[in-house]
């Protein structure tokens, strides 16, 4: 496990305070009913900002604390504890990492202070299908004389209704379908011709179907070289996906734990169910599997922060362990509850659809296993 310095535990304990006071389960509940498609509560991401959680990505002179993608991790597991929703990874992460890795001193200037103080809200608007491709990219950017014309349509986008910001990834086309690269593009939500629908799925995170008919965009409003944004977005990525690996251990550990609870005081045939050694050898192969996910995730956040070249393939590890371990943790909390687990009242089930959604977000378990075979040259 990793060991962390004095102010990593400190920032570790209060997020884990803050997430029980401030944000119970309860919320999330009340978010699923009265959600409105942004799939955030305001005034409790406001709470993150006031804990100067959207600044731990942000270079210092930009208005953040530049403490890393563990310290990032290590609040998101706290999150992920209660299944908060928020824009946090979406905005301070992915969105963050762009700008910070690869914007002009221009681009930072204008977006990264507004991240860091909670008045600006961004995401990646990437995949075009069900399935995370990032080189799978049909949507255009076409020269013009006004700078590039965006057309095509994105879907999901992780809070796509309620971003101020879209960093848009475009192929870059000369008009008659010559390939010319990716490129990263900043439109602001309230730009002509973009159109945002909201997308219904099992998880509250506001997703949305972003259409892009004939949007324009300045020069000043791309990241980095046109058509060679490709490794910077694989880097942005791979802190998104660390960051999100580690929110879903934290998720999976609140249900193994509430799942030990449940078998340490349900009595059934007279007896406690955790007595009975099959019910223990499935709890303690769970627990086997949250602690080398965690071993995993931690080394993969470690490296990032270091800049180690080995970052991308134990991102993808981390990311493919965490998917794995996530579901099956989830899965056997409903089990292991009985019929209590199948209803809407218990916890279980919303464990389970965070789950499915999470492991889907950034690449899910499939897609990471081939990335970390690609990269070891298997």
């Amino acid at each position: 496990m990793a060991k962390l310095s004095e102010e990593q535990g400190m920032l570790r304990d209060a997020a884990s305070d803050w997430v029980r006071e401030s944000a119970p389960l309860a919320r999330l509940r009340r978010l699923r009913e009265h959600d409105t498609g942004t799939g955030y509560e305001p005034e409790l991401y406001e709470g993150m900002v006031q804990m100067g959680w959207t600044g731990i990505l942000v270079p210092e002179e930009y208005g953040g604390s530049a403490f890393g993608c563990l310290g990032m991790g290590l609040v998101l597991e706290q999150l992920g504890r209660q299944l908060v929703a928020s824009p946090l990874v979406a905005t301070a992460v992915a969105s963050a990492s762009v700008l910070a890795l690869g914007g002009s001193a221009q681009q930072q200037r204008r977006w990264l202070p507004g991240i860091a103080e909670g008045r600006v809200l961004a995401t990646l608007a990437l995949d075009e299908g069900d399935r995370h491709a990032p080189q799978a990219i049909t949507t255009t950017a076409i020269r013009n004389a006004d700078g590039w014309r965006l057309d095509g349509s994105k879907r999901p986008v992780c809070y796509g209704l309620a971003a101020d910001l879209l960093v848009v990834a475009a192929r870059i086309s000369d008009g008659d379908g010559h390939d010319g690269g990716i490129g990263l593009f900043l439109v602001e939500a309230s730009a002509d011709g973009l159109r945002r629908t909201r997308l219904h799925e099992i998880d509250t995170r506001g997703a949305a179907i972003v259409a892009f008919d004939g949007v324009q965009v300045s020069d000043a409003g791309v990241l980095g070289a046109p058509g060679g944004a490709g490794p910077l977005l694989d880097r942005a990525l791979d802190r998104a996906r660390a960051c999100t690996a580690m929110e879903m251990l934290g998720a999976a550990q609140q249900a193994f734990e509430t799942t030990l609870d449940h078998l340490k005081t349900r009595v059934q045939f007279g007896q406690l169910i955790g007595a009975f050694q099959a019910l223990q050898h499935r709890a303690a192969g769970l627990y086997g599997e949250l602690e080398l996910t965690r071993s995993a995730v931690e080394a993969a956040l470690r490296a990032l922060d270091e800049d180690d070249a080995d970052s991308p393939a134990r991102v993808s590890l981390a990311k493919a362990l965490a998917g794995d371990t996530f579901r099956l943790v989830a899965a056997e909390a409903i089990q292991l509850h009985g019929g209590i687990g199948m209803t809407e009242e218990h916890d279980a089930g919303l464990y389970f659809k965070r789950a499915r959604s999470a492991d889907l977000s950034y690449g899910d378990a499939a897609f990471h296993r081939e990335r970390y075979g690609v990269l070891r040259g298997y």
